[in-house]
């Protein structure tokens, strides 16, 4: 059992009628509806690579604007849906392959890389901040948004399978969450300047809020 299959279970299809692909009409950070701040955060990329796009609507809304835009994910029934949902859009690719070994393996410099919820908390930073970097063009855009960490819940922190109780092997995935600061840190360390982190509150008095960070390579 791997972490791959975590992922094919997210958001499961239930019924018998065919699956409705989200709205895509703009682009979100936070997962709560007309929250936050949208594309903006990305600048102007003429190219950008999504890291986790699970459903895939934030690099369908990019690819509409004129954008080119490649999304990995590592689970094969993420990518299979994600292929179905937008197969009508025009030069939008959904690669599966896991985050560090598609940034090893592919060559391009992108103008933005991104990551919503998706593999950049779920990825050692220390493996995959660096060939982020390395993958950039000069002055490209390297964002992402997470859930707010709990305080003194910061690093890698267990997982357990919820939706694959009752398998006979168990299984564990990790994320890796940091504070505003922390994250600055990071990132910093690794090479990237202009960096910009800050919690996105959650509308809701009480629940938390969404980690939005952005840095940039240099030129």
């Amino acid at each position: 059992m791997t972490a791959a299959e975590y992922w094919d279970k997210y958001k499961p299809h239930r019924g018998e009628k065919a699956e409705r692909r989200p709205v895509a009409d703009r682009f979100d950070w936070t997962g709560i509806p007309g929250s936050g701040p949208g594309a903006e955060v990305l600048g102007e990329p003429k190219t950008a690579l999504d890291l986790g796009p699970a459903e895939g609507e934030n690099a369908a809304f990019l690819t509409r604007a004129g954008v080119e835009v490649i999304g990995v994910d590592f689970s094969p029934a993420q990518v299979r849906r994600a292929r179905e949902f937008w197969s009508d859009v025009p030069g939008l690719e959904f690669v599966h392959a896991e985050a560090c070994a598609f940034l090893d393996g592919d060559l391009r410099w992108w103008d933005a890389i991104y990551s919503t919820w998706g593999a950049v908390w779920f990825t050692d930073p220390d493996a995959l901040v660096p060939r982020v970097l390395r993958r950039l063009s000069p002055g490209g855009v390297f964002a992402f948004s997470h859930r707010e960490p709990i305080a003194g819940q910061f690093g890698a922190q267990q997982m357990g399978g919820k939706w694959l109780e009752g398998r006979e092997k168990e299984l564990t995935v990790y994320r890796w969450q940091y504070s505003a600061e922390q994250w600055a840190g990071v990132l910093k360390l690794h090479g990237f300047v202009d960096i910009r982190s800050e919690v996105l509150p959650h509308p809701d008095a009480g629940s938390l809020g969404t980690l939005l960070v952005r840095a940039c390579a240099p030129r």
